[in-house]
């Protein structure tokens, strides 16, 4: 199945003059070296496609030999491609980059670049220092509900709980393996490769803990004090909320803030837990398919949660920034902001609608808009169905 999305931004972005690399980003297994060589098989320049995975020493001459490999094709050609996959495995990589990019822009060379890492660590230090104003960024997410669907007829409720790795759905009718893979294929190379090879973590134990906690607590707000307290490894919060950012720079877990209108209180808040995909939820516990399906409030959270997966996953293709809301006992499940306009958003997983949080929050921000988000919705009522959310662009539904 091809992503055309990102097939078609990265064809249009590399047909437009040469101003920036292009940077593909996103976690494992979404299918960043799949779409690379779709898009190769469809454009018209010649191009060098490499992998940095298999590197082990030599990196700067690794970087050296391809980059002029690629430069022989302007030779023959009035503009060529360089594509370099999991970029980040080769140490200092951005400096090399810098330096062949700023030749090949002093010497009139017309080499467009793409670079794919298997991380969103990638666009951490070595861009933002290194290759500032020099890139743009195409950050990969999970895969959707409707993907799922039309490449392996996956259904909704199956989507809510397996989530959206493509890899790993023709194992979903053996639980055991299934979770088996995703722990051993995925989350391990995730946290182990992408986060503690990259990154000076004093605590590889504690963030494994963090990583676990925050999937077991998907969709709920939780103080970082308390977190602390079902720890074994000792730390501190200041700890825990770095490997909290960490984590969602790698594509795993965010914490979402809550929302308030003040910058200030936003970071102070306790962060409202949320998988980037709901197959972390479900490897962590020790639980089934059917249990789950069956037990209300548990697939209440389930439900919540895969929501949230979704929004936060199509955060920055829909210009919003996502958030939860609290006051006391008061809460709404979250809240999209896009400039000045505002959405407030409850996930139900049964039948009852609209609850006191979202009454308050319309009094306190009369402008801003208010809907319920229904698995279940009663003939005709407001309230948004589940599938139909999950099948588009938030941005396009709620705004």
């Amino acid at each position: 199945m091809e992503r055309t999305f990102y097939i078609e931004t990265l064809g249009k972005r590399v047909r437009e003059p040469r101003r920036l690399i292009q940077i593909l980003a996103g976690p494992r297994q979404v299918g960043k070296t799949t779409i690379i060589s779709q898009f190769l098989a469809r454009t018209d320049l010649p191009y060098v496609s490499e992998s940095a995975d298999a590197v082990i020493t030599g990196g700067a001459l690794w970087i050296d030999t391809v980059w002029n490999r690629a430069r022989r094709l302007l030779r023959e050609h009035p503009e060529a491609l360089l594509v370099i996959d999991e970029i980040q495995k080769i140490p200092d990589w951005s400096e090399y980059v810098k330096k062949y990019w700023e030749e090949d822009t002093k010497l009139g060379n017309n080499l467009k670049v793409i670079l794919s890492g298997s991380s969103r660590l990638l666009s951490g230090k070595g861009l933002t220092e290194s290759l500032m104003g020099r890139f743009e960024l195409l950050q990969v997410t999970h895969w959707s509900y409707p993907e799922m669907r039309e490449a392996f007829s996956c259904s909704l409720e199956e989507y809510i709980y397996f989530g959206g790795y493509p890899g790993l759905a023709p194992w979903t009718s053996d639980e055991y393996r299934w979770k088996d893979l995703l722990r051993y294929s995925i989350i391990t190379p995730s946290i182990s490769n992408d986060i503690l090879y990259l990154e000076n973590i004093k605590k590889p134990a504690l963030m494994r803990q963090v990583f676990e906690l925050s999937c077991h607590y998907s969709a709920q707000i939780m103080p970082l004090s308390r977190m602390l307290g079902q720890m074994e490894d000792a730390g501190n919060t200041t700890t825990i909320a770095t490997y909290l950012s960490l984590l969602d720079e790698n594509g795993l877990i965010s914490g979402l803030q809550k929302y308030s209108g003040s910058v200030i209180k936003q970071r102070a808040s306790s962060p409202k837990l949320q998988v980037y995909n709901n197959a972390l939820l479900a490897a962590v516990e020790n639980t089934s398919f059917s249990k789950v399906r069956n037990t209300s409030d548990l697939w209440g959270r389930y439900v919540e949660s895969s929501v949230g997966a979704h929004l936060k996953n199509l955060e920055n293709r829909g210009h919003y920034k996502l958030y939860y809301w609290r006051e006391g006992s008061l809460e709404v499940d979250f809240v999209l902001e896009r400039g000045p306009e505002i959405v407030a958003l409850e996930v139900k997983s049964g039948r009852r609608l609209l609850n006191k949080g979202m009454a308050e929050f319309f009094r306190r921000y009369p402008g801003s808009k208010v809907y319920t988000v229904s698995a279940d919705p009663l003939p005709g009522s407001s309230a948004i169905p589940l599938e139909e959310l999950l099948s588009g662009n938030p941005a396009d539904i709620l705004f």
